[in-house]
């Protein structure tokens, strides 16, 4: 259902290992690590091991060219862990370029894996069987455009490297997909709903939402996607005693504290489990005449449950 890119071989400075502690409300009570704890692990493993002492940060002071999250893929795997034991993170990352139909540098992105690996166990109780052995937990794929975030309107594409420690134009090239493809359901599903439908609860932005990047975090669509798409489910008669263990979402724009959205919201069944696909909208949403999600959509979200 989703399309999470293939590891790259990439040069030792360019890969880290790290330990990431959980709090007690990252993992469920199946022993599962939630979705949204995974991508907290690329701090520790890439962005404090390997970018800050990489030239890519040496842009953002002196050029004002920051990597921007565009993609985010989070897959959970193998369970039960204990919520007291730790996570061994592994990380790399990849400088690459896409091109246009013209064969013509369009971006240049940063992009980042991490793979999450714990020990078999349990929080409560006896622990199960294979108590203690390695298991993978899941991984993340994350995709960043680098433009100068904060230049005129004309001026804040970066198409090439002005910096002695990196290449001109990376020279692996990587393929870019719409953030509109994740509004199309998976090949092989079977539809619940007949079109995006929005979801009756307005969604109210507040601090509580935000982080130090001045607006709302990323992570914070996954899960207010979630808890619509049960809401829908739930209104099909379906049990919402599910676990999110798939979701990839594709950042568009961001929210701010203050802002009110509306989440378009269309489930299905696909290979014996229950998903969702949507997106965040201005609320009130406008029309599009079609039936279709409005283009200043903030961002397009699909997700995958199991019980």
């Amino acid at each position: 259902m989703h399309h999470f890119p293939d590891e790259p071989s990439v040069p030792e400075h360019q890969q880290a290992t790290a330990v990431m502690h959980l709090r007690f409300e990252d993992v469920s009570q199946n022993g599962h690590v939630m979705l949204d704890a995974l991508p907290y692990g690329l701090g520790p493993a890439l962005w404090a091991k390997l970018i800050r002492t990489s030239p890519i940060a040496e842009l953002a002071g002196t050029q004002g060219v920051i990597p921007i999250l565009t993609r985010c893929i989070i897959e959970g795997g193998e369970g039960p862990i204990a919520a007291r034991d730790p996570l061994d993170l592994r990380g790399l990352y990849q400088l690459a370029h896409t091109e246009d139909a013209a064969a013509e540098v369009s971006r240049l992105v940063l992009c980042m894996w991490l793979t999450a690996t714990g020990r078999r166990g349990r929080t409560y109780g006896p622990p199960p069987p294979g108590a203690g052995e390695p298991i993978p937990v899941g991984r993340v794929f994350a995709e960043h455009v680098f433009t100068r975030p904060f230049a005129a309107p004309g001026e804040r594409k970066v198409l090439r490297f002005d910096h002695a420690g990196l290449p001109a134009v990376p020279p692996d090239r990587y393929t870019w997909r719409s953030p509109e493809a994740l509004m199309g359901l998976p090949e092989g599903a079977e539809p619940l709903d007949a079109e995006p439908t929005l979801d009756p609860i307005p969604v109210a932005f507040g601090l509580d939402h935000t982080d130090g990047n001045q607006h709302v975090n990323s992570l914070v669509y996954p899960r207010l996607f979630a808890e619509a798409a049960l809401r829908r489910l739930a209104a099909h008669g379906r049990s919402t005693a599910l676990l999110a263990r798939k979701v990839e979402i594709a950042y568009r724009k961001p929210c701010f504290a203050g802002m009110h959205a509306r989440i378009l919201v269309r489930t299905f069944e696909f290979g014996g489990a229950l998903g969702a696909l949507g997106a965040f909208v201005p609320d009130p949403p406008e029309e599009s005449g079609d039936g279709a999600p409005d283009a200043r959509a903030y961002c397009y979200i699909r997700t995958l449950f199991e019980g």
